[in-house]
């Protein structure tokens, strides 16, 4: 039961990606950054302090490291969800246990020489069957260059997610490294206003309507919760059904896409996005029970057995 946090990080996920999609419509994506830096600040900054723990850290630098690589993902994904329908965006972005996949093949030739492990190799070859799949529609609807941020988006999620990883493992608190995130979203959102902006300046979009508040507070409330969500899922659930059930957030938002903003989908379209959600299943379970790294330490690390 402790694993079905999981289920609700994915949904909050998705319900992030409409409001971040009908927020696109009214605000900047380096708006949608700022705000979500915003509650995140004042949620994360009020957890650490109520459970007594200090904002100080030994590691200043991998923190910044994890902000830089974690926003710019964050940026493209939230540009790309506002341009693609909401479950291309989505999916695309659920490609990053596939570019750890990648990695540990390149780590594997590079060191072994000749140590392939087939049954990944196979999970990667169908799932850029599925992202091929999944791009043609968008090429013909003329939206390839959102697709394709949309799958760098993704190759950057995959490092930061790496990162985080080798920071839990060397002590950091889950919490200090989410709320020090969350201020770099603040920062870089503001900084990408004044970037973006004309010769006239920075373009500040005025919250006109109790609607815009609410979507605006939806995306830092629902992403806040997401994170501390899948946290405590990986912390107390099984790892391989945590691991697996993050992949929901593929069906949430494609349920959303189709009944909020009257998606379309050819079977191009729903081919690829079952065959990545297929591969990326695939490659979580063999990482996680086929490898020798994998069985020893995945009851302990949910993450570490991939990196």
């Amino acid at each position: 039961m402790q694993s079905l946090w999981m289920l609700f990080a994915s949904f909050m996920f998705a319900v992030m990606g409409v409001c971040v999609k009908l927020a696109s419509a009214e605000f900047s994506t380096s708006e949608l950054v700022m705000y979500r830096g915003v509650v995140g600040v004042i949620t994360l900054g009020t957890l650490v302090t109520l459970r007594g723990e200090t904002f100080r850290t030994s590691m200043p630098g991998a923190h910044v490291w994890r902000g830089l690589i974690g926003v710019t993902s964050l940026w493209l994904w939230y540009y790309s969800i506002g341009q693609l329908p909401l479950a291309t965006a989505m999916t695309l972005n659920y490609m990053s246990p596939i570019w750890i996949a990648v990695w540990l093949f390149a780590m594997g030739w590079w060191h072994a020489k000749g140590d392939i492990k087939w049954p990944l190799m196979v999970a990667v070859g169908l799932s850029f069957v599925g992202v091929t799949l999944l791009l043609r529609p968008a090429f013909n609807a003329n939206q390839l260059t959102p697709a394709l941020i949309a799958l760098g988006s993704s190759v950057i999620t995959a490092t930061a997610y790496m990162q985080v990883r080798k920071m839990g493992l060397a002590g950091e608190p889950e919490n200090r490294v989410v709320f020090y995130f969350t201020v770099m979203n603040l920062a870089a959102g503001v900084v990408g206003v004044f970037l973006t902006g004309g010769s006239d300046g920075p373009v500040w979009h005025p919250i006109s309507s109790v609607r815009s508040g609410l979507l605006l507070l939806a995306i830092g409330v629902c992403a806040t919760s997401a994170q501390i969500a899948m946290t405590r899922a990986y912390r107390l659930g099984n790892t391989l059904v945590v691991a697996n059930l993050q992949y929901t957030g593929i069906v949430f938002s494609s349920v959303w896409g189709v009944f909020i903003f009257g998606d379309v989908f050819d079977w191009h379209s729903w081919a690829g996005i079952g065959i990545i959600l297929a591969s990326g299943m695939a490659a979580t379970f063999y990482n996680t029970r086929s490898t020798p790294r994998g069985k020893a330490i995945a009851d302990t690390d949910p993450i570490a057995s991939e990196v």
